[in-house]
């Protein structure tokens, strides 16, 4: 795949080089299995595993070439090899039986943002900037990604990246976005950014049905009431279903309540209001797919590139890492109904990753294994069933294990059972 890649964007190197182009690729996607680690000590690992003689003559070959080396090779290559890699592995796996990835015959789907830090280089300045605040803003510049992801598996499907001057629903829907990839046979879920009505209005006409979150004081023109207190209206000529719920999570600390106002492009009356709220639940996933992202394999960490189109390749190379350690986990799931993918370890995926890789092993396998190591530990370490407990708001990503002592910044807060309670409100009552 990857020599199809260098192919396809005519970078294969064009004489013999100490640092072939495919080589350049593996470089880089182990950069990513490695965030912690500069480049050199990247390719020490790349090597470790090697069967080298001491003996023999071409041993002496495999060395560690110098930074500048490894930084001449990574600008040489670009960022359209990893884009075009990208292209060949993005989009949804898993089965037809696999659990939490298909509702009423639809692929669940959702579409979110986040943002990461890059290098605040003079090169990087120029296309990106720092994010505002009250305490000075934000120390480094910000990218801002946005994905396309399949639920059930936690899959990219599309992603676009770029400066944070543009929004996410720029990213979305103009160019280059994410509504090339959606198509019917599909139902994405969103929140409350893209609860406007151009947005919504791009999104429908791909063809894709739609469940969206949208701001409580948006009203919309009452059509038709249903039996459930949900009622159908129109955004511009866009026929939709509008569902109002109230969400009470109640526990030991006392409850809490949140009206949701949904809009959808499901119509059908016997899709009832509880059904409706309970999928948009499931938009949940993509947020743990950006936490997977940035707090398991990024480890939090800044990106490493100093310019522009390093970042592009660096972003790509992590989205190729994370999309395959997420084959494996499905590729292992496919054939176990019974699982739900949610208790799939993420973290055992990537250290086995990174362990395979150090050891050289599993390199090629005959017949092909589709489990493989990664998918067995996954199997042998599943986690449990994921339990009914909520935590209050905290700092998402803390700079420090201590907490802070005070009681409305806390850095972690306590877990606690709850009990969720959702009834439907009429239009009146919003």
């Amino acid at each position: 795949m990857v020599d199809a890649a260098l192919a396809e964007t005519g970078t294969t190197q064009r004489r013999v080089r100490a640092l072939p182009s495919r080589v350049v690729v593996y470089l880089l996607l182990a950069a990513a299995l490695f965030a912690d680690l500069g480049y050199p000590q990247v390719w020490t690992h790349m090597i470790a595993g090697l069967d080298l003689d001491p003996g023999d003559a071409g041993a002496g070959r495999v060395r560690v070439p110098s930074a500048s080396a490894l930084c001449q090779a990574r600008r040489r290559i670009g960022a359209a090899p990893l884009r075009a890699l990208f292209d060949l592995l993005r989009g949804p796996a898993g089965g037809p039986r696999t659990r939490g990835l298909w509702w009423r015959g639809l692929l669940i789907c959702a579409i979110d943002g986040t943002q990461m830090c890059v290098p605040d280089s003079p090169a990087n300045l120029a296309v990106y900037r720092r994010g505002g605040g009250h305490h000075g803003g934000t120390g480094y510049p910000m990218l801002r990604l946005v994905a396309l992801v399949c639920c059930g598996t936690r899959t990219v499907i599309e992603a676009a990246f770029g400066s944070d001057r543009r929004s996410e629903t720029a990213m979305t829907t103009g160019p280059s976005g994410l509504t090339a990839a959606m198509r019917p046979g599909m139902i994405v879920l969103a929140d409350r950014h893209y609860g406007y009505a151009p947005t919504i209005t791009a999104l429908a006409a791909t063809g894709a049905d739609l469940l969206i979150r949208v701001r409580n004081n948006h009203r919309y023109r009452v059509e038709q009431y249903l039996p459930d207190g949900s009622f159908l209206s129109q955004i511009g000529s866009l026929p939709v279903r509008v569902v109002r719920v109230n969400v009470t999570i109640r526990t030991t600390a006392g409850r809490r309540c949140e009206t949701y106002q949904l809009v959808t492009t499901v119509r059908d009356p016997s899709c009832s209001v509880l059904e409706l709220a309970r999928l948009y639940h499931q938009r949940w996933e993509i947020e743990t797919s950006y936490f997977e992202l940035k707090s398991t394999i990024l480890r939090g960490r800044v990106l490493r590139a100093r310019t522009p189109q390093g970042i592009d390749q660096e972003v790509y190379a992590l989205l190729v890492t994370y999309q395959a350690l997420r084959i494996a986990i499905a590729d292992a799931l496919a054939e176990r109904p019974d699982l739900d993918p949610d208790r799939a370890s993420f973290t055992i995926a990537l250290t086995t990753a990174r362990a395979q890789l150090t050891a050289a092993a599993g390199v090629l396998a005959n017949p092909v294994d589709l489990i493989g190591v990664i998918g067995r530990r996954v199997l042998d370490a599943l986690l449990p069933a994921r339990r009914a407990r909520t935590s209050p708001r905290v700092v998402k990503r803390a700079i420090s294990n201590y907490t802070v002592k005070t009681s409305q910044n806390r850095v972690r807060g306590p877990s606690r059972t709850y009990t969720v309670e959702i009834n439907t409100l009429a239009a009146d009552d919003a």
